[in-house]
């Protein structure tokens, strides 16, 4: 190749800019000097990356999209090399971008972030939260490496480690009738109002865990929030099904829930590692890998038995 990383670099934030004027500015650069190095990397690849709109910047074409995903994580690569060549002999150093799904994230990733910056001081770890579809996007696009997830839709260009199962609980009101249960059937809440994770995937899944009991929910609310959700039950709005569960009965609101184990024996999900196939972890995010495994493995602070609620109020 006849181009320099530096000419890589201004595809990249050409691409995230969305025009040359911007990514000049973002980057101190001349327009000029951005412009020939996206026309040399052009004509050395013999395709169009972007599409020039008059007036209106640049999209890219899909030759182009799959250009800028790898330049990512080539650019990614040799920041790492040079920084582990500045500090031969040391720890390692770097930063690394890692997705989690919205209720993982609230759950496990504090411990997990606060864990791994004490084992490895000199790596940086930037958080990206987001659904399953937005997790898969990122990782797909190569703005992030590696994502803790479920095992919802993932496509053959992404592979998975399973770290563990997380059940379904039914989280109702304190004070609720049944709130004292040691489990409850999911056929006994079929006439109470059901609040739901209304996520990509995520509303497919509890859709299936009512099929699966051949009952229809009352859906009465609708919410990206867990927290929402945990406040409107504290409220006596209605009751939610969740896996990672939170280990505190109280919302923020100061109202307070319940978590019953569901008597009926329906699929868990599945808490996962996703990186895409078709390129190695590097050094630094592989070493995250490692600590987030050893995390939730027998012995570890999210493994399975300390990750289910001990009693209704340990939830």
């Amino acid at each position: 190749m006849r181009f320099s990383l530096r000419a890589l670099r201004y595809v990249v934030e050409t691409a995230d800019a969305g025009s040359v004027t911007e990514a000049a500015k973002r980057l101190n650069v001349s327009q000029p000097s951005i412009s020939a190095a996206l026309s040399q990397i052009e004509a050395e690849l013999g395709i169009q990356i972007f599409i020039r709109h008059l007036a209106k910047g640049v999209t890219l074409s899909p030759a182009g999209q799959r250009l800028v995903n790898d330049a990512r994580l080539l650019l990614n690569h040799a920041r790492d090399f040079a920084q582990s060549a500045q500090s031969l002999g040391s720890t390692l150093h770097g930063e690394i971008v890692v997705g989690s799904f919205l209720t993982l994230a609230t759950r496990f990733m504090p411990g997990l972030l606060s864990g791994f910056r004490e084992r490895q001081p000199g790596i940086s770890v930037k958080l990206e939260e987001g659904d399953q579809q937005e997790i898969i996007d990122a990782l797909i696009s190569g703005r992030t490496e590696l994502a803790l997830s479920y095992s919802f839709a993932v496509p053959d260009e992404i592979v998975g480690e399973k770290f563990c199962e997380l059940p379904p609980y039914i989280l109702l009101s304190a004070d609720h009738p049944l709130a004292t249960r040691s489990s409850i059937s999911l056929t006994e809440m079929r006439d109470e109002p059901f609040i739901l994770l209304d996520l990509p995937h995520s509303r497919d899944y509890f859709s299936s865990l009512f099929t699966a009991s051949g009952i229809e929910p009352r859906i009465s609310f609708r919410t990206r929030s867990s927290e929402m959700i945990r406040g409107l039950i504290g409220h006596r709005q209605g009751y939610s099904i969740h896996n990672a569960v939170p280990r505190t009965t109280i919302g923020y609101d100061g109202s307070r829930v319940a978590v019953v184990p569901i008597t009926e024996q329906l699929p868990p999900t599945h808490v996962m590692a996703l990186r895409l196939k078709r390129h190695a972890l590097r050094p630094a995010v592989q070493t995250f890998a490692d600590y987030a495994r050893e995390a939730f493995a027998v012995g570890g602070q999210f493994a399975p038995g300390s990750i289910a609620p001990a009693g209704i109020d340990a939830a």
